[in-house]
């Protein structure tokens, strides 16, 4: 029997029907402890007789209880009223992906995006031991900010199934065939052990479905369907849907091998080599291990990779001053370069008299430091604080910094944000894990940006939230009116590709311009009526100009990397100057010495083969026309062959021929 509007089951209020199905009726409800809405599903006393229900309505309390990552379902009690079995979960407000879906395709960028973040779901279960077992559109479910979450582990093998599970599912009998007709590897249809590169298979046919709105096994009967998934191969998509990226494709067929050792080995392979080609401008790339992506996005480090190649990324920033730009009329422009040390400049900014320079560098490695440029010494003047990363300036002469920081990305740091006197006088902390701040036109509140719950949130001030998302937020920056913050997006969790867009105090948020990569540098024009930042929408960086109604224009080219940091009230800018490279260095065995392998400057990602003959790169220099271009030697130091074009390419100083 349904449950009617006011019925409460201990503390939880029924509300509203939400659903019903096969595990019994979900509802709203309102949980009168914490004032809270919640999502309570039912399995009435009709259906808890059957034994096999109520196990799988308790198994998949026990397997999500002890998950806890923002792409699963959080489930919060569990509990039994008048003999009805009921389990209370987060509200969720969107759609299933099987919805969303509607028999259609959807965009690749947000097909790669939910198949990233259920990846990352998935492998946080994987990582406690937990395989899903019924991964499907159905149990996918998308919120209305586009979050993914992970639904119904009541079919969940779990890792240490409880003492009675002798019988329940959790503990399946050989030859028992669990899962969705369609979804189901192999493993599972043969009736064999299902583990985590089971759900592996199950969602890159999920994936094949997005992008071309067809499953990738059917068949007239689930009987025939289960034959196609162990006999036959899916359809190749680029004949049912054009223009799906050669690397998408590879990646959904690595997905969906027969064999389980010729899949991706694990979940978080499957969400690295899915963003390592999320980029339409760089979709030709080859998806790469977990270690050598996460290797790629470090500075200053000499990193062992597989033991034979070693990754080099050297960086180097000088300052330099730019006047007459910050008008949108053409006008002359000059520069003045104000440091002489190579050294990897994290962030910059004018002092309150707009004469002296403020900023955090690390020499080496990504320890970063204070130093000050006074006009009366061209030489840097060390603070004395290390492992301190600068904010911002405020009008009062006080500085916003990251005490105790921790390098994550980029050049993102997490600590502990303090505030100090620049004249001299120690830190007073703060606030924890905070990554960015900057201050307000009157030197008194700060606006932060912080994760929380798995979002990023910027706050102003800080404990007042304006908005939040999914992705993460950097380089915030207060306008010089103090009504509205811009900021940087990205969707993609430590990726730098995004848009720039603002948001006023009453928490309304808009987007100025999309569709860049590389994002580095947010500063306001004086008049508050422009914002300038560094991006990349071609194979070269500039710095562009931005209204309050969008309307984009290139400020400065330059040959190199202009980084913006700051622009003082007389209209100079505060720029950087960066070289970064990356080079790959091979010691092979018996080698006393190693050889650069690298093709241009920007050799990353690197994967060596179990017998050392082959190295697969990507190379990054916007010189290819490419963010990324996958890259081939056999043997490393040898020729280097672009995969994905016939054309062979000698390293030689004129690059690709």
């Amino acid at each position: 029997m349904a449950l009617t509007n006011g019925t409460k089951l201990g503390p939880y209020e029924i509300v509203s029907p939400l659903g019903a199905g096969g595990m019994g009726e979900v509802y709203r409800a309102r949980d009168t402890r914490l004032g809270r809405d919640v999502a309570v599903k039912v399995l009435p006393a009709s259906l808890a007789s059957d034994r096999d229900l109520l196990r799988r309505f308790e198994q998949e309390a026990r397997a999500v209880g002890t998950l806890d990552h923002p792409n699963i379902l959080a489930i919060h009690d569990l509990g039994t009223h008048e003999e009805t079995p009921y389990l209370v979960t987060e509200l969720l407000e969107g759609q299933t992906l099987r919805d969303r879906m509607s028999g259609s395709t959807l965009p690749l960028r947000k097909a790669v995006d939910i198949a990233v973040q259920t990846a990352n779901g998935v492998a946080a279960a994987h990582a406690k031991g937990t395989v899903h077992r019924d991964l499907k559109p159905e149990n996918l479910f998308i919120t209305a900010d586009g979050r993914v979450k992970i639904l119904d582990f009541g079919l969940a093998k779990l890792a240490e199934p409880p003492a009675d599970a002798g019988e329940t599912l959790a503990r399946t009998q050989p030859g028992s065939v669990l899962g969705t007709v369609g979804y189901m590897s192999p493993e599972q249809v043969r009736g064999r052990e299902a583990d985590s590169r089971s759900d592996i298979f199950s969602i890159g046919a999920i994936l094949y479905e997005m992008v071309t709105g067809r499953r990738p096994f059917t068949g007239d009967s689930a009987v025939e369907t289960m034959s196609a998934i162990l006999k036959e191969d899916p359809p190749e998509i680029s004949t049912i849907q054009k223009g799906v990226p050669p690397a998408v494709e590879r990646v959904i067929r690595r997905c969906l091998e027969k064999s389980g050792e010729e899949r991706f080995q694990s979940a978080r392979d499957l969400a690295f080599a899915l963003e390592a080609v999320s980029d339409s401008s760089s979709l030709a790339a080859f998806p790469v291990s977990p270690e050598a992506a996460r290797v790629a996005r470090r500075r200053n480090r000499l990193i062992p990779v597989a033991e034979a190649v070693l990754l080099l990324l050297a960086g180097a920033a000088a300052f330099w001053l730019v006047q007459g730009r910050s008008q949108r009329r053409a006008g002359p422009i000059s520069y003045r370069e104000v440091s002489f040390q190579p050294q990897m400049v994290f962030s910059a900014a004018f002092a309150r008299d707009g004469r002296a320079i403020v900023y955090s560098a690390a020499r080496e490695g990504n320890r970063p430091e204070l130093y000050v440029i006074r006009p009366e010494s061209p030489a840097p003047q060390p603070l004395g604080l290390r492992d301190t990363n600068l904010l911002s300036v405020s009008s009062k002469g006080d500085l916003a910094v990251l005490v105790h920081a921790r390098y994550l990305f980029h050049r993102i740091f997490s600590g502990t944000l303090a505030t100090m006197p620049l004249v001299g006088g120690a830190p007073r902390e703060i606030l924890e894990d905070v990554r960015q701040a900057d201050w307000a036109a009157d030197g008194a509140s700060l606006a932060v940006i912080r994760g929380i719950g798995g979002k990023d949130r910027l706050e102003f001030p800080a404990g007042k939230l304006l908005y939040e998302t999914s992705g993460w937020l950097s380089d915030l920056r207060i306008s010089p009116g103090g009504d509205r913050i811009a900021f940087f997006e990205h969707p993609i969790r430590f990726d730098d590709r995004g848009s720039v867009a603002m948001v006023d105090l009453a928490g309304k948020k808009t987007t100025l311009s999309s569709g860049y990569s590389a994002e580095r540098g947010i500063a306001w024009a004086p008049d508050g009526r422009e914002v300038f930042f560094t991006a990349k929408d071609t194979a070269q960086p500039h710095i562009y100009g931005v209204s309050l109604a969008g309307e984009r224009r290139v400020a400065l080219e330059g040959a190199g990397w202009l980084t913006i940091h700051d622009i003082a009230r007389n209209g100079e800018w505060l720029l950087t100057r960066d070289e970064i490279r990356a080079d790959l260095l091979v010691l092979a065995p018996g080698e006393r010495r190693e050889r650069n392998v690298s093709w241009m400057d920007f050799s990353a990602r690197p994967l060596l083969s179990a017998d050392g003959r082959t190295l697969v790169f990507t190379e990054e220099n916007g010189a290819i026309g490419l963010n990324y271009m996958s890259c081939v030697q056999k043997p490393p130091g040898s020729a280097v062959v672009q995969l994905d074009l016939p054309t062979i390419c000698p390293q030689t100083a004129s690059g690709p021929r």
